[in-house]
């Protein structure tokens, strides 16, 4: 799941609707309904996260007829999970890091401040968020302040 929220910048009700047949394991894609038009974007699937999802699912899922991706581990065992269960497995994952947390929407900014600073265009962005607005996306992507620091001039009067 945090690879989801991390690598692919989904939402947690987006990795909790993940299922078997949204992953294109030929192509390397994910399918994903998105918004209230329900439209369908496709997005590559790193093979870091294609890798961990195939462990998971050989490994660390447990036995279930439901077609999601992710279900429970405890009662309701097997059945699909909801994105509150995303939400509290990322808030424990924080505690047992000793980091504050402040929601799972930080790892899409957090995904978005990345894709920023190896390069890709806020359009290329926008699209892998799903925004419809540019503006939308500019406020997920924060300065790029490594990028920055190799343009910015020395402060007059200093040495740098």
């Amino acid at each position: 799941m945090a690879r989801c929220l991390t690598d692919l910048a989904l939402r947690c009700h987006e990795v909790s609707a993940l299922r078997l047949d949204s992953i294109d394991w030929r192509t390397g894609a994910v399918r994903l309904e998105r918004g209230k038009s329900r439209r369908i974007d496709m997005l590559p699937l790193p093979q870091i996260v294609g890798q961990t999802l195939v462990d998971y699912l050989q490994r660390g899922r447990p036995v279930s007829s439901s077609s999601a991706i992710f279900v429970y581990h405890r009662a309701p065992r097997g059945e699909e999970i909801r994105k509150t269960a995303v939400r509290g497995a990322i808030r424990r994952a924080f505690g047992r890091a000793g980091l504050n947390y402040n929601g799972t929407h930080i790892l899409r900014h957090t995904a978005a401040t990345l894709m920023l600073q190896g390069g890709a265009s806020i359009k290329a962005i926008a699209d892998v968020l799903g925004h419809r607005s540019i503006d939308t996306t500019l406020i997920y992507t924060k300065v790029d302040l490594p990028h920055l620091s190799q343009v910015a001039l020395p402060w007059p009067g200093r040495s740098s």
